[in-house]
Order: C-alpha cells, then sequence, then structure tokens
C-alpha cells in the first residue's frame, strides 16, 4: 500500500473584491490531528463558535455592509453551484463539533434568503455536542421576511434569532437600509418571532455617528422590559467597501453614558466564554439589577478589542474558512469537500488551520501601517456575515 500524502490546503481570497495580495499556500504537514474536542489556536483560544453565510445575496443595501454603488443591479453575485449544499454545510459542520463546537449561527447576505433555509435547519438541528446536548442554534436576519418565516423556522429546530435594527424612526430606517423598506415591517417580524417562541431574540443597532446616534435612546426605550437583549455596536471597518472612517465610530463608552444618564446601568459579567456584548442591565432603584427590566450590551471591536478570548471561526457560502471578520483570506474547504477527502482528512485539516491561528486584527488595528480605512483589502462581511 502506497503512503497517503499529506493534505495539502490553499488560501483563497475574494476574488469579487478589488486584488489583494495574493498570500503564501499553507502547506500541512504529514502529523495527523485526531478530533478531541480540546482544539487550541497558537493564542490558546479554544474553536467553540462557527458562523455560517448561506448566501452572499441580500435585498437590504444598509451602506455600512453592501453598499448600493457597489452591490448594484449588475454585481456578480455567486452562482447556485458554487455554493455548499445543505448536505455539504452539514457534514462540515459535524467536524467543527467534533472539535468543540457548541454554537452555530447562519448568516448571509440575508439568510431567509436561501431558498428552503427550513430544510438546513432541520439538519443542523438534529447535530448533537460531544456533550450530547443540542446545538446553540441561531440565526442573524435583517428581519424583513421574519413575519411570515418564524413559525416554520421554530419548527424546523431554530432557537433563536438575532434581528438587525439601526433604528425605530421610519425616515432614518429607510435611508439607512436604501430600499425604503419601512421599519414597521421589520418590528412586526421581531413580534413574530417572539410570539414563535425564537428567543430570547437579540436586536442589533449599528451606530454611525452623524447618521443615527440620535436613535440609541429610543432603541433603549423601546426594548427595555420586552425581553430582548439590544445590542449596541460600533462601526467597524469590514470589507473594503463601506468607506469607513474612525470620525464615524461612536465609542460604546459615549453610548453607555448616554443611555445610564436616563435609564440608570450596572456592569453584568459575561454569559459565556467568548462573548463579544459587554453586558449591562438596567438598575432599580436600589441600584442592583432589575431582570425584569432587562440588560443591553456593547459590541466594541474598535475601541476595546477583545480578540483574546475569541473563539468563532467563519465559513463562507462557497466555503471558504475565514479566521477572523477582517481577514483577508480564506482556506479552501469546498476542494476538499467536494474531492476525495475523508472526514478524516477534513478533521485533520481544520485542526492544523485552527492551530495556526493568529488573527488579532483588532487589538493590532492602530499600529497597522498605512490608513486601514482605505487600504486594506479585508473580506466584505456581506460575504461572511458579522
Amino acid at each position: 500500500m502506497t503512503e497517503r500524502q499529506p493534505l495539502r490546503v490553499v488560501p483563497l481570497i475574494d476574488q469579487r473584491t478589488a486584488p489583494l495580495p495574493t498570500p503564501g499556500a499553507a502547506f500541512l504537514s504529514g502529523t495527523r490531528i485526531a478530533a478531541s474536542g480540546l482544539l487550541h489556536d497558537s493564542l490558546n483560544r479554544p474553536l467553540r463558535d462557527l458562523r455560517i453565510s448561506v448566501t452572499d445575496r441580500c435585498n437590504f443595501r444598509c451602506n455600512y455592509c453592501m453598499p448600493k454603488e457597489i452591490f448594484g443591479k449588475d454585481y456578480p453575485y455567486l452562482p447556485h453551484a458554487a455554493l455548499l449544499s445543505f448536505e455539504e454545510i452539514t457534514r462540515v459542520a459535524k467536524v467543527f463539533i467534533a472539535h468543540g463546537v457548541q454554537k452555530i449561527r447562519l448568516t448571509g447576505g440575508e439568510p431567509l434568503l436561501r431558498k428552503n433555509i427550513e430544510r438546513l435547519i432541520e439538519q443542523l438541528s438534529a447535530l448533537r455536542t460531544l456533550e450530547g446536548r443540542p446545538l446553540d442554534l441561531t440565526l442573524t436576519t435583517n428581519g424583513s421576511l421574519l413575519a411570515r418565516k418564524a413559525r416554520d423556522l421554530k419548527a424546523a429546530g431554530l432557537q433563536r434569532v438575532t434581528v438587525s435594527l439601526d433604528g425605530l424612526d421610519d425616515a432614518v430606517f429607510r435611508s439607512m437600509n436604501d430600499v425604503d423598506f419601512p421599519v414597521a415591517d421589520v418590528l412586526a417580524g421581531i413580534d413574530a418571532a417572539q410570539d414563535a417562541g425564537l428567543g430570547p431574540i437579540k436586536i442589533n443597532m449599528v451606530v454611525k455617528r452623524g447618521t443615527n446616534e440620535h436613535e440609541i435612546l429610543p432603541m433603549a426605550r423601546r426594548f427595555k422590559g420586552s425581553g430582548m437583549v439590544l445590542r449596541f455596536i460600533e462601526y467597524m471597518d469590514v470589507g473594503a467597501t463601506n468607506g469607513w472612517r474612525m470620525n464615524e465610530v461612536l465609542p460604546s463608552s459615549q453610548v453607555i453614558q448616554l443611555i445610564d444618564a436616563e435609564l440608570p446601568l450596572l456592569p453584568l459579567g459575561a454569559s459565556s466564554p467568548g462573548e463579544t456584548a459587554a453586558r449591562w442591565g438596567y438598575a432599580n432603584a436600589a441600584g442592583q439589577h432589575d431582570v425584569a427590566a432587562g440588560e443591553i450590551g456593547v459590541i466594541s471591536s474598535v475601541t476595546q478589542a477583545f480578540c483574546g478570548s475569541c473563539n468563532r471561526a467563519r465559513l463562507s457560502t462557497e466555503g471558504q474558512l475565514y479566521l477572523c471578520l477582517f481577514a483577508s483570506r480564506g482556506y479552501d474547504l469546498r476542494s476538499l469537500i467536494r474531492g476525495q477527502a475523508s472526514d478524516t482528512d477534513l478533521i485533520s485539516a481544520i485542526g492544523h488551520i485552527w492551530q495556526g491561528r493568529t488573527d488579532r486584527y483588532s487589538e493590532l488595528r492602530r499600529a497597522l501601517p498605512g490608513d486601514t480605512a482605505t487600504g486594506a483589502k479585508r473580506v466584505e462581511m456581506s460575504y461572511i456575515g458579522g
């Protein structure tokens, strides 16, 4: 019997964006890595969270994610044959679970645009963690299709949803989604998700200075005591098309100060390892956390990097594995999936990739040469999800 040759995993980049420097090929050694659930990267960060983009399409044109001038009617979206099938996604998910993944989030683009997404959810919801527990199976959506799909998503096995909502004022919301979509329809979708039991629901608001910071307090008032968790996200330098500038970032510390002046807050501890949001609870008259009033979160990847505890990998809709939201290259798993690679091969390949992970872009941002707003050519958020 001839000796089996070691796998070769070649980093790729999203060629649909402006040209990027071609990274060197990554060669895997002949040492096989088995699944133990204890996989750690070079900075001792475990692999626990997998985010899977199921489509590169979206029906919104938010200027911080898919600006209309770039993602216009002639934009070359991926052909259906290039997308991983539901069966291929499920196979990869099993491999990641073998390495210790406990949470899977479906993203896009807008994931509810993927036809028959409920079938994929059914397949993923049948999987179990190494401890025999159901996966923490979630989905992030812009909410536009949620009112009609919430009950079917729940019936398929989805546990909860995160809804992107950048303001309550209809004019502001229509301007930010840039397709004149009414905020009332998203709010109806949120209500439908809550009625269907897809909770606790998280509401994500990207705060862009000069655009929607005046919506912070109305959002806090609206969702306080609702049973939902409102999270404020600093406007990030993801990708190369959103024209990011640091002076458009409103630091999370200022968001907290603004809310606390009207609705007193107190800091809460992290609810799970690797959590991206710092938690703040609404305080009662005695200065204690009012559980009924709930909490908010702030995601401060620009001003307070949390790379040190990042345990997330991201799988693009065409099967490229990215190790950071700000990455400029990914690893081609699709060629392995559609080739002759066994599950054991995939386990070993992913093990080598994760063990070599050094990504900590947010921590290094200020030390990077050049203007990170215009010079860095990173993968687009619409391609690998937030």
